[in-house]
């Protein structure tokens, strides 16, 4: 069993657990999934918001296990990628790393211009209809974010600091500043505990369209595993700031959608589906609020475009490493120890297909129904990712009720979760939609069959099971391997 990362890698040991713990929830986007989603969410199951999220909480907390437990015993950026194809089969291995590629691809391009739109809607409103400025405003967020990430990891995560900081900073002061309006009688309605139960949904197909739509708040916090060969006693940091952000996000989250209830109508909420975040802060501090609040939707959109550029960059730096894509992906730079080739590259695509869609109206439709898209690239992802860990730790289930409930049902229930809201989501995109999700997805038999014919030792993997690697040490927090083992890998080209 030989270690493909004997030769030059990514720099290890960069990144701390508060680092990572920044970045799972900047990945998740809490004020950007709420501005962008919340009407849509609203509009589906009205006051069950908050039961729809907490319902699809419990089983995303399987997959944030399934993903810690992976990783204890597999440190890859590639992570589903690497893990799926060591457990599952390679081919479902790639086809995870690609669908990870494809969504986060897509969702540069379609948040770019709301970041361009919103940062001159602070300055003048009129600015933020001109869509060539906004393209160009845009497009200087996302190419500043890849010179961050070009930059390297620490100067990624102090960037991440800041403007995450200031976000949490704000969206944590209206919580309190909800509170406080709702004290003194500014709310519409008063708060239920039954918004938490099951009453609100519309029967069985209410209950489906609520954790449908709730599923894709939450995508993001897995850039932890991404950056695991770079992140200090990375086997235990990776699932542990994984677990701590999807816990920030989910209170954020329901906190919000409480807030939302109780102090927006249904005719506000449906006005400003748009950006409801903003009602919501002019409601609690009028005349600045609801500006504050754009600016921290402006900063989510920015943090979160660096961390989906992270989580692109290092599954294709793991694919070139591994020779499942052109080897060049897999080259790192001398000086900022980062995947510049890949970083590049995708730079490149994004920002063609950003001002593609923003100048041609044809290309804008197909985004359009590509964005809609992105949940079946994700659930389809995350669930492999859940069926791989019960298979690699399927030997240790039954040592204890721990193990069997945090390392075999709860993963296993959150991948067939994932799988449901696969299917569902093919029964209620539209045609276009289903056909761009499903067509991006098979794009992807194209390069795999191709580097599968060339001899990729990826696809004669050595096989991941937790047994043999906690006996052979890899387990280990403090163990120093890094990447994947499979039989005869090569080395991508130094820089």
């Amino acid at each position: 069993m030989s270690n493909s990362t004997s030769g030059r890698g990514l720099q290890p040991n960069v990144l701390s657990t508060f680092d990572t713990v920044v970045m799972a929830v900047a990945g998740s986007a809490p004020a950007y999934s709420l501005a962008a989603t919340t009407s849509v969410l609203v509009a589906a199951v009205g006051l069950a918001s908050p039961a729809a999220l907490l319902y699809c909480a419990i089983p995303m907390l399987g997959i944030v296990l399934a993903f810690g437990h992976l990783g204890r015993i597999d440190v890859n950026a590639g992570a589903a990628y690497s893990w799926v194809g060591r457990t599952l089969h390679p081919f479902l291995g790639f086809i995870s790393g690609w669908a990870l590629v494809v969504a986060a691809t897509l969702f540069m391009v379609a948040g770019s211009l709301p970041a361009g739109q919103m940062t001159l809607g602070l300055f003048d409103p009129a600015l933020a209809h001109n869509t060539a400025l906004a393209t160009t405003t845009g497009a200087g967020w996302f190419l500043l974010m890849l010179a961050v990430v070009l930059g390297g990891a620490r100067l990624s995560a102090r960037a991440q600091l800041v403007v995450s900081g200031v976000e949490l900073a704000i969206l944590g002061s209206f919580c309190v500043g909800a509170l406080v309006h709702i004290g003194e009688g500014g709310g519409v309605v008063a708060f239920d505990w039954a918004w938490l139960g099951f009453g609100h949904f519309d029967g069985v197909s209410g209950f489906a369209a609520g954790t449908l739509i709730a599923a894709f708040y939450y995508w993001g916090w897995d850039v932890t595993s991404n950056l695991s060969e770079e992140t200090r006693d990375s086997r235990r940091t990776a699932g542990l700031s994984a677990l701590v952000g999807v816990a920030v996000v989910f209170a954020l989250f329901v906190a919000y959608t409480v807030a939302v209830n109780i102090l927006l109508t249904s005719g506000e909420i449906e006005a400003g589906q748009t950006n409801v975040l903003a009602l919501l802060g002019e409601r609690i501090w009028p005349g600045f609020g609801g500006r504050l609040m754009v600016l921290a939707v402006v900063l989510s959109t920015i943090a979160t475009l660096e961390t989906t550029l992270i989580q692109v960059t290092r599954s294709l730096f793991a694919m070139g490493r591994d020779r499942t894509m052109p080897g060049a992906l897999g080259a790192v730079h001398r000086r900022w120890n980062t995947p510049w080739v890949a970083i590049l590259v995708v730079g490149a695509v994004a920002l063609l297909l950003f001002v593609a869609s923003n100048a041609l109206g044809s290309v804008r439709d197909i985004m359009a129904d590509a964005l809609a898209a992105i949940g079946l690239q994700t659930t389809l992802y995350y669930g492999l990712a859940g069926l791989a860990a019960v298979v690699a730790y399927r030997r240790t289930l039954t040592e204890s009720l721990g193990s069997f409930l945090l390392g075999g049902l709860w993963p296993l229930l959150g991948s067939v979760f994932m799988f449901c809201v696969f299917g569902a989501s093919l029964t209620r995109l539209s045609a276009a939609a289903v056909t761009i999700g499903l067509g991006s997805l098979l794009a992807g038999l194209i390069p795999m069959l191709w580097y599968w014919r060339r001899g990729s030792a990826y696809y004669r993997p050595a096989r991941l099971d937790a047994t043999r690697s906690f006996e052979a040490g890899a387990g280990h927090p403090n163990s120093p391997t890094r990447g994947p083992s499979y039989v005869n890998a090569g080395h991508p080209t130094d820089f």
